[in-house]
């Protein structure tokens, strides 16, 4: 049985690869890109690192401080959005990737930075492996972020929004390996809501965005132009019409 779940995992870590490689073929000498966080995005920074070794020049914002480590680590030249304020690309995963391109992300807890650097870029290309593609979002709970000040009556405030569009179930505070609140690059909480089915998720998205205490969500909605989905049966790539 544990051969088996190690295989599984291979392969899995395998697709992630694959779709990172395949995301390389739209970078081009000079872009100016945006570098996301988590395990499938960490496969593109490597590759990048290859390729910048090889002799491709680029320059890059990290969406997180785990990523800017790697890339600096690697030798991936960076800047921030101060220096570099439109980007011509940004590849990063996602939690969640349904049929529109729109997305949850925040499960690695760096969706603000995400979203900033994302919304920043000419195009996103989102990258994952197939378990990933959904036909609604909603089963991976969707990540909140928030201050900590208040933070019961901006929860109130959430569920209550939630309710009204149909959407149920617990919000809890994401905790760290401490047991404390898990603390943001921003300094921030989130909050994780296990709605199961988001029927509307643009309407939800509109409907957090006016909440007080809520700094950021999950809901990438309009932002990913590409994704690149890596499975058993090979990579493909689907464009948002």
């Amino acid at each position: 049985m544990n051969e088996q779940l190690a295989s599984a995992s291979m392969d899995v870590d395998a697709q992630k690869r694959a779709a990172a490689a395949r995301a390389l073929d739209f970078v081009g000498p000079g872009m100016r890109l945006g570098l996301g966080s988590g395990s499938t995005a960490k496969h593109f920074v490597e590759l990048l690192a290859l390729r910048v070794r090889a002799g491709l020049r680029v320059i890059a914002v990290a969406t997180s401080e785990a990523t800017r480590q790697d890339a600096e680590r690697l030798g991936v030249p960076l800047a921030t959005l101060e220096e570099i304020p439109q980007l011509d690309l940004t590849v990063d995963g996602a939690d969640e990737i349904a049929p529109d391109l729109s997305l949850i992300k925040g499960g690695g807890g760096a969706l603000l930075r995400e979203k900033i650097v994302a919304s920043a870029s000419a195009r996103m290309i989102v990258i994952a492996d197939e378990s990933k593609w959904v036909s609604a979002l909603g089963r991976y709970p969707l990540p909140i972020e928030v201050v900590p000040f208040g933070l019961a009556a901006t929860r109130r405030k959430i569920e209550a929004a939630a309710a009204a569009g149909g959407c149920t179930g617990p919000t809890l505070l994401r905790r760290g390996s401490n047991g404390h609140a898990l603390v943001t690059d921003g300094g921030h909480w989130i909050l994780d809501a296990a709605f199961e089915r988001i029927a509307d998720p643009q309407a939800l998205a509109h409907q957090l965005d006016r909440i007080t205490g809520v700094v950021e969500h999950g809901l990438f909605i309009g932002l990913a132009h590409v994704a690149v989905i890596a499975g058993a049966g090979g990579v493909r790539v689907i464009e948002r019409s």
